[in-house]
């Protein structure tokens, strides 16, 4: 058994204050007995302003995958396994980017491979999707729009991920914005992926998101912890704090496969765009 922990939190531009929070998430978490913590995307810098242009001049600092940040973020993590997000720069390249981390260092990467139309200003796309060997067990990452696009975590799963961690800096509708979150369009399709990337791969699915505004921002939270048959097993609802979970990895997934096995049971051939 392990306790696994989603994050909704707020996170801004300056990095000190983020690390602090970051210390005081891992802190909570630690307490809570969890072994991974998923902390939002875009956790040491904060996410973009403006969606849908954003300002060259006012984009979130860009650190080296090497930067004595995640080394200190993976230092607090200690016996814990962390993902975090944050942007990567790659010679003149930026990348929305999460690594996960513990105190043996970087143990996975990814680079947000699905940017929404704004992004592309800001970030270039990454390139695939990889599974890693983690300490709770095999683990993937999506980073916010991958989640909407199925073929993203069935990729993880195909890899042998156990677990997904969805990092995220949803917003609420930009265009359409409710005015109760309750009923804002993204509130529902936020919920809506994560049950679904679970129940579909028969995986565990732990999803955080960042809260409070950015700019014209403002971003939803309901940070979740989902089972493999896509029932959520707890969560934060709009509010900052963790979600956390105490779950049996292996038999909740071996129980979820054992009549109907999703990925045993594709038909690829028959897929139009399949590999």
């Amino acid at each position: 058994m392990i306790r696994i922990a989603a994050a909704s939190a707020h996170f801004g531009r300056d990095l000190e204050f983020d690390l602090r929070r970051i210390a005081k998430l891992i802190d909570d978490a630690r307490r809570a007995g969890t072994g991974l913590l998923v902390l939002p995307d875009a956790a040491l810098g904060g996410y973009l302003a403006d969606l849908r242009h954003p300002d060259p001049d006012a984009l979130p600092p860009a650190l080296g995958p090497d930067d004595p940040l995640i080394k200190r973020v993976g230092e607090l993590a200690a016996e814990m396994v962390v993902c975090v997000g944050y942007c990567e720069a790659d010679g003149t390249r930026r990348y929305n980017s999460a690594a996960c981390v513990s105190g043996d260092g970087v143990l996975g990467r990814h680079r947000k491979v699905h940017l929404p139309a704004g992004e592309i200003a800001a970030y270039a796309p990454g390139e695939r999707f990889d599974a890693f060997d983690t300490p709770v067990g095999r683990v993937g990452m999506l980073i916010d729009y991958d989640k909407t696009f199925p073929e993203s975590a069935r990729s993880l799963a195909l890899d042998g991920a156990q677990i997904v961690a969805c990092l995220s800096a949803w917003p609420t509708s930009i265009t359409n914005r409710a005015p109760r979150m309750a009923q804002d369009r993204q509130s529902r399709l936020f919920d809506l992926y994560d049950c679904a990337r679970a129940a579909e791969n028969q995986v565990i699915l732990a999803s955080s998101n960042q809260t409070g505004a950015m700019g014209g921002m403002r971003f939803l939270g309901q940070a979740k912890v989902v089972g493999p048959g896509g029932d959520i097993l707890a969560r934060t609802w709009s509010k900052a704090g963790l979600a956390v979970a105490e779950v049996d990895v292996a038999a909740e997934i071996a129980t979820a496969r054992r009549v109907l096995s999703h990925l045993d049971e594709r038909r690829p051939g028959s897929y139009r765009g399949a590999s």
